[in-house]
Formats: C-alpha cells, structure tokens, sequence
C-alpha cells in the first residue's frame, strides 16, 4: 500500500509547489524594464495587441505570464542622427500610442507609481517608456523635454554608439584610440542635470565606465542599469563591474537583469560566431528582406530552431546573475529587464513572456522569501521610479 501512495503523494507535492510558484507571482507586481516589441514592430507590422506566433511579446501572452508593467524601449540604430533619430523615436512612440488606443480595456500608458498601481488594480497593463540611446536626443536639451511629455521615464545615456557628449562602453572599449572624449563632457553633464530636474531615470546599461563614473560623481537621483548582468561572471564590456554594482546599490537604484545569452554566458558569443559564419550566406539574405539585423539573426533561429537551441545557456546560469548580484548587494536593488524581442538568444526555457513564473519558480528553490521575490519581480522598480518622479 505504501508502495502504491508514494507516486500520488509525490504528485500532489508537485502540484502544491505549481500552485504556490503561481500564486506567489500572480499577487506580485511583475515589471520588465525593457522590451524592443514596439522597434520591431516598425517593420514586422504585427499586431501586438492580438497573440503572435513569433517574437516573445503580445498582450495576450503578457496577461498569461502575470506581466503588470512593460517599459518599452524605443530605440533606432547608429545609422540614424541628428536630423532623423528624434523624429524616428516619435514614429516609435506613436507606434505604442496606436496600440493603446487599439486596445484600451488591455493596456495604458502610465508616467507615474501612482499610475501604475492603479492601472495594475485595474486589470491592465502598465505600459512605460524608456528611450534608449542619447542620440535620439540630437544633442538638444529641447528633445528631453518634449520625450519627457510624451512619456519617456527613462533615457538610456547611450546606445552601442557614441554621442558628442557621452561615450558608450562599446566605444571605449574597442574604439577608445578614436574616441573625440572619454565620458561626459559639459553638454552631457548638462544631460544628467535635465533628466534630475525632470524626474526621468538615468539608464547606465550601455555607457561606458567613464561616463557611468562621471554620471555617479553628480546625479542627485538614483540611477538604473535597464538591462544588464554581472561582468565578475561574463567578462562582456557590456556588464557591469562589482564596483559599479555597489555604486548604484549606494545610490540607492537597481540593475534589471538582461536574458540575452551573449550577456549570461561567456561561451556563447564563440559559439554563435561559428553558427553565423555557417549560415552567412542565408543570414545576408534575411537582412536584405528585413532591412535589420537583430530580426534577421532572429529569424535565422527560427529556421534552424534545434541547431540554435544547442547554443543557449540553461536557466541555472540567469538565476547565479541574479543570485550573483543579490548577494553582492542585496534584494533591494535587483530586478527584471528582459531584452524581449531585442536578442536572437535567450536561456533554455525562456522563450516568451509566458515563461517569466520559471524565475519565480527558481528563486523560490534558492530560498528566496515572498518579500524578496516581490521587490525583484518589481518592487524596486516602483520604488526607484517614485524616488525620481516624487508620486
């Protein structure tokens, strides 16, 4: 008899620890600091407000996963500048506009704390702005302003490139022998100071280190890392530092963590350059079709699903960038910033918005507590928005 109970007592433990996971992500407010749905969406034509077949988002499958808060980036490569990035950011934004307008019962735009908490009681999503690169701005101060108006809650200093008042990670990386300045100069601490006035977080997650320490040597509001992991586990010019880390755990902000395999695992990039030049000559065509490159290495995924899945990291490796970070400073400056719809490549097990329950599910296997879980599925980010915002 006892034989014959084991496997049903061990499936209703199953089905408790399910139930548990659920309703402990359910009741929490769920925020992603940074998706590139609204990018794309530019060129794809979908409509994001019906359930897609491809790309990680929609709002369908974000009511599924228990998504409250979506900041949407807006974003436009380096091949857009002055004269072209700021109305191409407007394009953008509109873009979003025509979503909500398309499905108001589903979805609002919202600027503040406040706002988002009353639009999450309401059963709707919570949908923010976050601009990212600095050269959507043109180097006008004006342009902050007028982003500032039409929603933006964050700006990202700078994208992969440069601008003529911040330098990039990228840049100082591998371009510092060319680079006109190193960090901030006086426009840019001109930026920072904007930005500070107008209550809109300042985002670290691509400058590089001069600019994120001149940033950190005069910003009087706490500070994000959009979408960023820890660099002490990936060496990627992308990640951040332990210093850096704890700057801005000082500061009082948060790092959200990024899912993009390159970021998480520090085999993959080897690993993906092999896959790229084996399918080239297919990878050029698709970029030829989407006029984008980030879509056409997603689509590549999409036709060689099983080879590209050997590529990706386990789920374990995102969970140690957030244990990683967690440990080195703490609960209350961790949180999410996906990278949806911005990656060709995300851990094994996340593939939509559908799976973010998985990382409730891991924490929980950590030991985290329910407070814990809350402040990294999103508490910190309505904490650090209000210290900004001031409501």
């Amino acid at each position: 008899m006892k034989k014959l109970l084991l496997p049903f007592l061990l499936l209703f433990t199953i089905i408790a620890s399910a139930q548990n996971v659920n309703q402990i992500h359910q009741r929490a407010i769920l925020v992603d600091t940074h998706n590139d749905a609204i990018s794309n969406q530019l060129i794809t034509k979908a409509d994001l407000g019906k359930l897609q077949t491809t790309g990680n988002f929609d709002l369908v499958r974000a009511k599924t996963a228990g998504l409250d808060v979506q900041v949407f980036s807006i974003w436009c490569g380096d091949q857009y500048g002055n004269g072209t990035a700021y109305a191409y950011a407007n394009r953008e934004i509109d873009s979003l506009y025509a979503l909500i307008s398309r499905n108001p019962d589903k979805i609002k735009l919202v600027r503040t704390a406040a706002d988002l908490q009353k639009t999450v009681k309401q059963k709707k999503l919570a949908a923010m702005i976050g601009v990212e690169g600095g050269h959507m701005i043109e180097d006008r101060l004006d342009y902050i302003d007028s982003l500032h108006k039409r929603g933006m809650v964050y700006l990202t200093l700078t994208w992969n490139n440069s601008t003529s008042w911040a330098s990039s990670a990228r840049d100082e990386v591998l371009h510092a022998d060319t680079l006109k300045h190193k960090g901030l100069n006086d426009l840019g601490k001109q930026v920072v100071q904007r930005l500070n006035k107008l209550g809109v977080m300042i985002d670290l997650s691509h400058p590089g280190e001069q600019t994120f320490n001149d940033v950190m040597a005069i910003t009087t509001k706490p500070v994000i890392a959009s979408h960023s992991c820890a660099y002490a586990l990936n060496p990627h010019r992308r990640n951040l530092k332990d210093y850096q880390l704890k700057a801005i755990a000082q500061n009082g902000g948060v790092v959200f963590l990024n899912f993009y395999s390159g970021f998480i695992d520090s085999t993959y990039d080897a690993k993906h350059e092999t896959y790229l030049t084996k399918h080239k000559t297919e990878l050029d065509s698709l970029i030829k079709i989407y006029n984008d490159y980030d879509l056409a290495s997603i689509r590549l995924n999409v036709i060689h699903k099983s080879e590209a899945d050997e590529l990706r990291p386990p789920l374990s490796m995102l969970v140690k960038h957030i244990d990683y970070m967690v440990k080195l400073i703490g609960a209350d400056h961790v949180g999410i910033g996906s990278d949806f719809d911005g990656a060709e490549s995300y851990p094994l097990g996340l593939d939509s918005v559908t799976d973010y329950p998985k990382l409730t599910a891991e924490l929980l296997k950590l030991g985290y507590s329910e407070k814990d879980i809350d402040k990294i599925l999103g508490g910190n980010f309505i904490r650090v928005l209000k210290a900004n915002v001031g409501k």
